[in-house]
């Protein structure tokens, strides 16, 4: 019998949130294991698990928050997106309030403008950023 080895399905969430100066920002958290750096809250998807219950249950288990999802961006599956394996994630659009609190994975947890967004990411997620803030500029 032929056994595959095919690419494992994750969700991540660009989570929309005002902060306490009033401005928009998205939620970042810093990873508590590797690959370590910044990162768009997400994770596997668990089997029996929708693509969208995934990216709900990963804001959650990181950020304490509800999300709504708003949309789908898109989904990326470069082989070499996460040095551990051969991951394919589909990366969705959320809104939330409240106080975010990293959990779970996360070790710290911000809120960042695009201008703040200074630092190197995890995984592509500067990818993924640049193609989320180039969408921003294109719906004004």
């Amino acid at each position: 019998m032929t056994k595959y080895k095919n690419p494992a399905p994750t969700a991540d969430s660009i989570i929309e949130i005002e902060r306490d100066d009033g401005r928009l920002g998205i939620i970042l958290i810093k990873r508590k294991f590797p690959p370590y750096g910044w990162a768009i809250p997400g994770g596997f998807v668990d089997y029996g698990e929708s693509l969208e219950e995934a990216a709900v249950r990963e804001a959650k288990e990181e950020t304490s928050l509800d999300i709504k999802l708003k949309y789908q961006l898109h989904t990326y599956s470069d082989p070499k997106r996460d040095t551990r394996k051969h991951t394919i994630t589909t990366v969705f659009v959320a809104s939330a309030s409240g106080i975010p609190m990293a959990q779970d994975d996360a070790q710290d947890i911000g809120i960042y403008t695009r201008e703040e967004i200074n630092f190197p990411l995890a995984f592509d997620h500067e990818q993924i950023l640049e193609d989320y803030f180039k969408r921003k500029e294109q719906e004004k």
